[in-house]
């Protein structure tokens, strides 16, 4: 491209005139990988006066390469002389990608060139080549079979070889007569051997180039041979050599040739030699040399680049050099990505999964998964082993999380069981933490839902895996037509498993219903349950459903009550579901008289969600009454106070007086319980009447069990609580335990043990005693201090 002689004065000339008229010279450089190897090998200062002379001249230049070629020479050119089209070529400088036909264009180059349908085989029916040598071919009267692509190629090679061969016949006698029947067969066959020898001499050091010399040889001009291969175009002049007329078919008959075991030593295994490397270009007769081997042998040899490619990432960077890598690399995406049933190289493809964990990605990102020919069971579980590799940060179209989206979205009626097969794959993703593989999987299933959210309700009952179980539930939420859709199948359905879903979903969902259609399927589900006298132990949930029905509550409230009070019998009723619906139901003495006859930890902790003022009154009485009767459960009592304490302010006239009432009456063990909630932190809205609590019990509470649990909690809460509202709670509990018989030597032991076994307690006391020695030593004796900043000093910092 840059002026080198008479010819480019010529070339520029035509450039300004083309300027001068207000239209910009257009140069359509085809093939340059063509080019002689030597200037290959000099790319850089080519490109340069490549660019200057566009720039001289304002022509614009219009490269058609293999993509092998452009990844090199396209990054020489400065990026803003580069066009990049919308929808540009993957992982090589801007470039327009031409591959196969579309659909619609194939139908129209078939119409176009006379190939009716279904005249070549489908997986190659859109493959330009095949489709015009298949024209010529036809149009010779050759109709029969339904060729693909091999047979194509093979048969415009004979074509072209008896139409050689007449002309060589015809040149040979004297008269002009043609020569028929079996002598031009024979000269065909002759023309044939000849076309192979000529490939397997390109293979050699001319790089792809018959040099004349081997054309001359093998071609004689006296005799007609060379003119007769010229006209028929089986080969062509290239600079001082000749080449195949088409690059495809060049890399298919020159493969006939490759010994391929002596090229992936060359090229992979074997380190450089000192010549100049092969060009990557030429990976085309290697490529189909590799598909033309026996199974077994294909697999071997690429198991082999497999391995290679590890040896060469244990080495590190820069061991192997870059040519030997690429081959490796390049080499294996292309010929899995060719196959047309790539199951039978599924070993390889997990030994390559193995290698991109440890490695990484390179050339086999989500994209290169995606693409190869197989059943999505294979490509989703290889994405499994592939996602703990996936980068952290965003590659486009290369992550294989991306990969597997792409997949759900393609067909998620197909691919939502296959992923919820990863619930149980709990590795770690790279860069993401907490994240695995199974919550990967469940995000996908909740991101995607609405693409099939039916098909996903029945993919993750049919997974039966506690992941599955938790996507349910939020489904439950914020899809509830769905699942109530879901619940009614289910209810319907003859296998137990399903029917148990139904009960348990129904009464998730039913809270969240708003139309009168999901309503009607819900109750209709409820309905189907009780029906079977078998499914007892789903009673309890569907009469709880029902509970939550306007139309229904009534009629099947003394069901429900029934069932509540005799959950010996089979059929048990949340309590949470009956609490649920007591602000609706028509009858509450009776459900209060139901509780209060089976208040077990259940029914307390239950109680917590009723808040308006008479229910909410009414569930505090239940609480001390069964306090008072079962002092055991304080636990459960605790956990009653710890959540209307989150319920902030509002709860505070209901829960105040029975607080304080059990704080002043209530056994040591149950004050216990108490102090531990109230010396929690708690959520913002319960702040304010916690801290009230607390200070009451820290004025009047003098059993140092008490204080005891109290600072436990308060030591357990250090980080997230303010350190000065900590420092004042440790101090006040000090200042009450040394009031107390025994309560001193508590403080001592308590604080030591707490400090050493919550590191944030630990350095807050540290501090404390670093900061206000003289307040510290009136509550701590001098081996308790020591022994707390000796485990300040050797604790991390937390804070």
């Amino acid at each position: 491209m840059a002026p080198a002689g008479p010819g480019s004065a010529e070339a520029g000339q035509v450039a300004r005139v083309a300027a001068a008229a207000g239209r910009g010279l257009l140069v359509v450089l085809d093939a340059p990988e063509e080019m002689p190897p030597e200037l290959g090998h000099r790319l850089g200062a080519w490109t340069e006066a490549t660019v200057g002379w566009l720039r001289a001249t304002g022509a614009r230049l219009a490269v058609a390469a293999r993509p092998e070629h452009w990844e090199r020479a396209g990054a020489l050119f400065p990026a803003e002389v580069l066009h990049t089209p919308a929808r540009p070529a993957r992982r090589m400088p801007p470039a327009v990608p031409l591959g196969d036909l579309t659909a619609a264009e194939a139908e129209t180059a078939r119409a176009r060139l006379g190939i009716p349908e279904g005249a070549v085989r489908d997986a190659d029916a859109r493959h330009p080549l095949t489709l015009r040598l298949l024209a010529g071919i036809r149009a010779a009267e050759v109709t029969d079979g339904r060729p693909g692509r091999d047979e194509v190629f093979t048969a415009h090679l004979d074509l072209l070889c008896l139409r050689a061969a007449v002309r060589i016949a015809a040149a040979d006698r004297a008269d002009g007569s043609r020569l028929h029947g079996p002598g031009v067969r024979r000269l065909a066959a002759r023309v044939a051997g000849r076309v192979h020898e000529a490939a397997r001499r390109a293979l050699g050091p001319g790089q792809g180039v018959l040099v004349r010399s081997d054309f001359e040889e093998l071609f004689p001009r006296r005799t007609g041979w060379a003119s007769a291969v010229l006209a028929e175009r089986l080969l062509v002049p290239a600079g001082p050599g000749y080449r195949f007329a088409h690059e495809e078919l060049a890399d298919w008959i020159q493969a006939f040739h490759l010994d391929v075991a002596t090229a992936l030593d060359s090229l992979v295994h074997r380190p450089a030699g000192s010549g100049l490397p092969v060009p990557r270009h030429r990976i085309g007769p290697v490529l189909e040399a590799l598909r033309r081997l026996p199974a077994e042998r294909l697999r071997a040899e690429l198991e082999r680049l497999v391995h290679r490619l590890g040896a060469f990432a244990e080495d590190g960077p820069g061991t192997a050099g870059p040519d030997r890598t690429w081959w490796a690399s390049r080499l294996l995406r292309e010929t899995l990505l060719r196959a047309l049933d790539a199951r039978p190289h599924l070993p390889v493809l997990h030994a390559l999964a193995e290698h991109v964990a440890r490695a990484g990605p390179g050339e086999f990102g989500g994209r290169f998964w995606n693409r190869l020919r197989l059943p999505e069971s294979d490509r989703l579980d290889l994405l499994r082993r592939l996602l703990p590799a996936d980068p952290a940060e965003a590659v486009p179209g290369e992550r294989f999380l991306d990969a597997a989206a792409r997949r759900l979205a393609r067909d998620p009626r197909l691919a939502q069981p296959l992923l919820c097969a990863w619930f149980s794959d709990g590795r770690r993703l790279r860069g993401r933490p907490g994240a695995t593989v199974a919550t990967a999987a469940q995000a996908l299933l909740h991101t995607h839902r609405r693409l099939a959210v039916d098909d996903l309700t029945e993919a993750l009952v049919a997974a039966a895996h506690p992941r599955a179980d938790e996507l349910l539930a939020v489904l439950a939420e914020e899809e509830p037509s769905a699942m109530c859709r879901a619940v009614d199948r289910w209810a319907h359905d003859e296998r137990p498993g399903r029917r148990v879903a139904a009960a348990a979903y129904g009464l998730a969902t039913a809270a969240r219903v708003r139309t009168p259609a999901d309503r009607e399927l819900l109750r209709r589900a409820a309905r189907a349950l009780l029906a079977r006298p078998a499914d007892a132990a789903l009673h309890g949930s569907a009469l709880a459903t029902l509970l939550r029905d306007p139309q229904e509550r009534g009629r099947y409230l003394p069901d429900a009550l029934a069932c509540f009070r005799a959950p010996e019998h089979g059929a048990r009723l949340p309590a949470a579901a009956l609490v649920a619906a007591l602000p609706v139901l028509p009858d509450p003495d009776a459900v209060f008289d139901a509780l209060r006859a089976r208040a077990d930890g259940e029914v307390l902790r239950a109680l917590a969600a009723l808040t308006t003022p008479g229910l909410a009154r009414r569930a505090g009485d239940l609480v001390r009454e069964h306090l008072a009767r079962r002092p055991e459960d304080a636990p459960h009592a605790a956990a009653f106070v710890d959540r209307r304490l989150d319920q902030g302010p509002a709860a505070g006239p209901v829960l105040r007086p029975l607080v304080l009432d059990l704080l002043r009456s209530a056994p040591a063990a149950v004050r216990a319980e108490l102090a531990a909630v109230l010396a929690a932190p708690g959520g913002g809205p319960s702040y304010a009447l916690r801290g009230e609590l607390a200070d009451v019990l820290l004025r009047e509470e003098a059993d140092p069990r008490v204080l005891d649990a109290f600072l436990g909690a308060v030591a357990a809460g250090a980080v997230a609580r303010p350190e000065n509202r900590t420092r004042d709670l440790l101090r006040r509990t000090g200042r009450q335990l040394l009031a107390a018989p025994g309560g001193p030597a508590v403080f001592e032991r308590r604080t030591v043990e707490l400090a050493r076994s919550q590191p944030a307690f630990g350095a807050l006391v540290a501090r404390w005693l670093a900061q206000a020695d003289t307040e510290a030593a009136a509550l701590l004796g001098p081996t308790a201090r020591r022994t707390v900043e000796t485990f300040g000093r050797a604790a991390p910092d937390v804070t």
